[in-house]
């Protein structure tokens, strides 16, 4: 196994360009396949949830080349409906493939969605919604199955909002005779992506982004060449630890406007943020302040920022408090920044953080992607060194991310956790 060791207390300064959104990507890459001719798909995050989705499209038949590292083509000649990848059983987005592959092939057989340990990950809005297309659904040991004659287009108002749901009821609908009405839809940026993916296709989906989305059935999609939009959660990141070390840092290739609601807190504690077109500049020069905040779904506080959030505020001056209102067990990580000095103080779905003076170095361990990058931010911020265990979580969501810290001034190692002269070696070097 793998970690990461950081020699804390230095501040990032510099420019780092954000890549390709994750989230968007495993919705892109399912639609992909429903069509026969080739599909280019530009801007794609080398990760290894992106590069097991793509190795399962790949064993039930579509052909995958990778043009270079963040472009792929994609043919998607299936000549399978059962997606038995074992990896599979182990990420969210693998629910994508149900949507897709109804849609396109009128069955599919696909693992349960697994993921991070963050909370519990319902599908009965995407089986309500598959359903009222026409479908029959069962799940029985660890798989859907989905199967449909002919799906046919109907009134769907989801329950909560569910952007897994949202994305994947859009997938079965595309091809679906007739009109397909979702309302009390997600409205993030990745699924305004995938809408706009599938539009490039020759669907005709209208309303992504708002809360009523229609999508007129069409008989087949075609071919399209494709660029993902930027990971707002990747920038958060960069964001949130330039915020901690006191930094200064350009976050290159982004949509400022998808970031508003973190630039907002940013704001509020303290933080210099300056915005341009693609771009914006995170300075922190003292000791932050405190605030509340509540997660929500977008356009609120992004639950896969909340981590990071916290281990910010958990150095800053005074008592936030932190709601986490999406998944029940994303404060895993509380008892690893408590090694570390914090102090902070749970009561069912809400952290109670009074800010110290500082955070020492310790060994913790990642509980999950987030969770994980946040313990990153909190070493790069404290006294000594820190080592960050389980960084295969980390490497699910980003792209080389002790690279691009390094590119900042950060002191980190990517480390196997049995080399202890390499260990040693990075100890010596950093004094």
């Amino acid at each position: 196994m793998e970690q990461y060791i950081i020699k804390g207390g230095r501040s990032l300064a510099g420019e780092v360009v954000i890549n390709g959104a994750k989230n968007a990507a495993l919705g892109v890459i399912a639609a992909a396949i429903m069509t026969d001719e080739p599909v280019i798909i530009e801007n794609l995050p080398d990760v290894l949830d992106i590069n097991v989705l793509l190795d399962a499209i790949g064993e039930i038949g579509a052909v995958v080349e990778r043009i270079d590292r963040h472009t792929v083509r994609i043919i998607g000649t299936i000549n399978s409906v059962e997606v038995d990848n074992e990896s599979m059983r182990k990420m969210r987005g693998s629910y994508y493939l149900i949507g897709a592959l109804l849609g396109k092939c009128g069955s599919a057989q696909v693992p349960l969605p697994g993921g991070c340990n963050i909370g519990s990950r319902p599908i009965e809005q995407h089986t309500k919604g598959f359903r009222a297309l026409g479908a029959d659904v069962d799940i029985s040991f660890g798989m859907v199955n989905a199967k449909a004659d002919k799906l046919t287009g109907n009134h769907i108002y989801f329950d909560l909002v569910s952007v897994g749901a949202t994305i994947n009821v859009m997938l079965a609908s595309v091809l679906a005779e007739g009109q397909t009405i979702l309302e009390n839809c997600a409205k993030e940026p990745h699924v305004v992506d995938v809408a706009n993916f599938l539009n490039s296709m020759g669907a005709n989906i209208k309303g992504a982004g708002t809360d009523v989305i229609r999508i007129r059935g069409v008989e087949k999609l075609h071919g399209s060449t494709y660029s993902i939009i930027p990971d707002q959660i990747e920038a958060g990141t960069f964001m949130l630890a330039a915020a901690a070390t006191r930094g200064d840092v350009l976050i290159k290739n982004v949509i400022p406007k998808h970031l508003e609601a973190i630039t907002a807190k940013l704001l509020e504690i303290g933080c210099e943020v300056a915005e341009d077109d693609d771009s914006v500049r995170v300075i922190a020069n003292r000791r932050l302040g405190q605030t509340q905040l509540k997660t929500l779904v977008y356009p609120g506080f992004p639950t896969d920022m909340q981590p990071q959030m916290t281990a910010t505020l958990a150095f800053s001056e005074g008592t936030s408090i932190v709601t986490e209102s999406i998944f029940e067990n994303r404060f895993k990580y509380v008892d690893e920044l408590t090694r570390m000095g914090a102090s902070i103080k749970v009561e069912g779905n809400t952290a109670i953080i009074n800010g110290v003076e500082k955070l020492t170095g310790a060994t913790v361990c990642s509980p999950d992607l987030r969770a994980g990058a946040a313990l990153v931010i909190a070493g790069l911020a404290a006294e000594g060194f820190t080592i960050v265990e389980q960084v295969e979580y980390i490497e699910r969501g980003y792209e080389h991310f002790e690279v691009k810290l390094k590119e900042l001034g950060a002191m980190i190692e990517r480390v196997e956790d049995t080399d202890a002269k390499a260990i040693q070696k990075f100890k010596l070097k950093a004094g």
